[in-house]
């Protein structure tokens, strides 16, 4: 059940960029159940509109939609729209930086003229690059291995620069591992698995499947990020489970939920592959108050349901 609205969310508004996406759309979902009236600037149009959102298309690195999106009387902007391929930064780096670090920048700067005075960032893990099987904390040095990591590091600096400058309340939500409904057109290893279970296919597993990743439901994304904005919290927050799963647990889960085979075909690990993301989400439950609440098996349910909604029960028994 939706909170009950206050007279101050009935007043507020929230720019979200990238809203018409997977994580963007469950955003704008829960503001509005809040009252909260919401701007969307997103490049693709919204597959379906929510009633009392006005949607701004266009690119961001452009200054007119910038300056349509961001309405005057807006309380604070969530900045979710990025490019977030960490293989696409690699053979685009200059793009990437465009896309994350200029269109950040030119955001913030907007933000301070126009007296904005609260701004979210989706941010990564991958700022802190790869340190093998130990715990991610908020406190572990910047030293990311991809133009993907290191814009999104340049990022948080930003934030935290207007901040100690300008007053402004600037918090970095490194997200782990996104899933959940609404990610059928991702690429990611649970809609990969996801597609898997419905055609009857196997997936593919890099190595021995030892491999640990932290994968955080989408409803525990838009609860950081409602507990982030709400907080008036200025630094820094890991948003995951705080349980990290090996792969052959991942896939034995969907099993489970599934009820389908999907076997599973060992390949080589690629060059670059991470042990392990294990990451400790203690710290943001005292800073913002963030507290995950989907378990593993109940997470995958739910993805396998909208699954089985958006493309179809094939080979259902």
């Amino acid at each position: 059940m939706a909170p009950e609205m206050t007279q101050e969310q009935d007043r507020q508004r929230v720019l979200v960029t990238g809203g018409c996406g997977f994580i963007g759309r469950a955003v704008v979902t829960a503001f509005r159940r809040r009252g909260t009236n919401v701007t969307v600037v997103d490049r693709e149009p919204p597959s379906e509109k929510i009633e009392g959102v006005t949607y701004v298309q266009g690119e961001l690195a452009d200054a007119g939609v910038r300056e349509a999106a961001v309405l005057p009387g807006t309380d604070g902007i969530v900045h979710l729209a990025a490019l977030t391929s960490v293989l696409r930064s690699v053979e685009q780096p200059t793009q990437t930086y465009a896309d994350n670090v200029a269109v950040t920048q030119e955001l913030l700067e907007l933000a301070r003229v126009r007296e904005v005075g609260r701004f979210l960032l989706a941010s990564t893990n991958a700022v802190v690059g790869d340190i093998g099987t130990a715990t991610i904390t908020e406190d572990l040095p910047l030293a990311p291995l991809t133009p993907y990591g290191a814009t999104k590091a340049a990022c948080e600096m930003l934030l935290a620069g207007y901040a100690g400058a300008y007053g402004m309340t600037t918090c970095a939500l490194r997200f782990t591992n996104v899933y959940g409904p609404g990610m059928s057109h991702k690429d990611s290893f649970v809609p990969r698995m996801m597609r898997a279970a419905l055609t009857g296919e196997g997936v593919r597993v890099y190595g021995d499947g030892e491999q640990r990743r932290d994968l955080v439901h989408v409803d525990d994304v838009v609860g950081g990020t409602l507990a982030a904005w709400d907080s008036g919290y200025t630094g820094r927050a890991i948003i995951g489970s705080g349980r990290s799963v090996s792969v052959l647990e991942m896939i034995e889960t969907v099993r489970e939920v599934t009820g389908r085979a999907l076997p599973a075909e060992h390949v080589p690990a690629p060059g670059g592959e991470m042990p392990a993301v294990v990451v400790d989400v203690s710290r943001s439950a005292e800073t913002i108050g963030y507290k995950p609440s989907v378990g593993l098996t109940e997470g995958l349910t739910s993805a396998w349901r909208y699954f089985l909604d958006q493309e179809g029960q094939v080979g259902a028994a």
